[in-house]
């Protein structure tokens, strides 16, 4: 494995490969991680993991100075599954040019988490596009758990670039929580509560096409899991999952979630 840290070695050490895997990451490897760069190293020539904490998606200068970072752990982790390349920039490589045009959301768009982190997802797209417009993989590995962020990403590119985006779905562990590095922040009781809304979700997702009246069921649903397990929950909604409509329960659809234990967010769906 080599490790890249600066745009000119990355392009001597890619050279324009043709299969190219990629797997963008903010460290802080988890299994989660892992199970995204075992299907690029199944399915490219060469692997290659950024791991770059990205400040302008981050709408907290709190969060960002806490969001966990372990690097020489992220490092052993990826010699062990002895993948090609680690490209480790810093922000004056990643924004040396300024955008003639920014990034901006439909209306449409400003959903879920974009609702509620200003700036968040212009963030995430607007480094995605450099890193590409660098790499120009020929797939793109990304997890399901962050949907939201995987649609906008895909409907970006689409046009733009000729790399395919694969989906992954959500690793959890055995309390059905779904692994993300911000996990790393919540002490045992609150990873054994987020277990338990976990399993209430999956619960009420599997049911809840059968509810009457869904828009009040939900309300009810969202007042009961912040009564019972102390949390500030900022959406519960169902959506269209091919374009994150409002529910048409006759197509297929999701329950997302975002909510704050202890002054960790997290997200998830089913």
């Amino acid at each position: 494995m080599k490790i890249l840290r600066s745009i000119n070695v990355l392009k001597i050490a890619i050279n324009n490969d043709s299969k190219l895997g990629f797997v963008p990451t903010m460290g802080g490897l988890h299994k989660g991680h892992i199970s995204l760069i075992k299907e690029s190293l199944k399915k490219s020539n060469t692997t290659l993991v950024s791991i770059y904490v990205n400040p302008k998606q981050f709408n907290n200068k709190n969060d960002f100075s806490s969001y966990p970072r372990n690097l020489t752990k992220d490092i052993n982790i990826l010699k062990k599954l002895k993948i090609d390349y680690v490209f480790i920039p810093n922000n004056k490589d990643i924004f040396a040019t300024k955008r003639l045009k920014e990034i901006t959301l439909q209306k449409s768009q400003k959903i879920l988490c974009a609702k509620f982190r200003k700036g968040h997802f212009e963030g995430v797209l607007d480094v995605m596009d450099r890193f590409i417009k660098l790499i120009r993989p020929k797939y793109i590995f990304l997890g399901e758990k962050d949907f939201q962020q995987l649609f906008l990403i895909k409907n970006f590119i689409r046009n733009k670039y000729k790399s395919v985006i694969c989906p992954c779905k959500t690793v959890r562990d055995e309390n059905n929580v779904p692994l993300s590095t911000r996990n790393y922040l919540l002490s045992k009781n609150s990873m054994h509560k987020v277990g338990l809304i976990s399993n209430i979700l999956k619960k009420i997702k599997l049911t809840i096409k059968n509810k009457s009246s869904l828009k009040k069921n939900i309300l009810n649903i969202k007042k009961e899991l912040i009564k019972k397990f102390n949390i500030k929950i900022e959406y519960l909604e169902i959506r269209n999952e091919n374009n994150l409509s409002a529910l048409n329960i006759k197509k297929k659809y999701r329950l997302f979630i975002a909510y704050y234990i202890n002054k960790v967010r997290l997200i998830d769906n089913f």
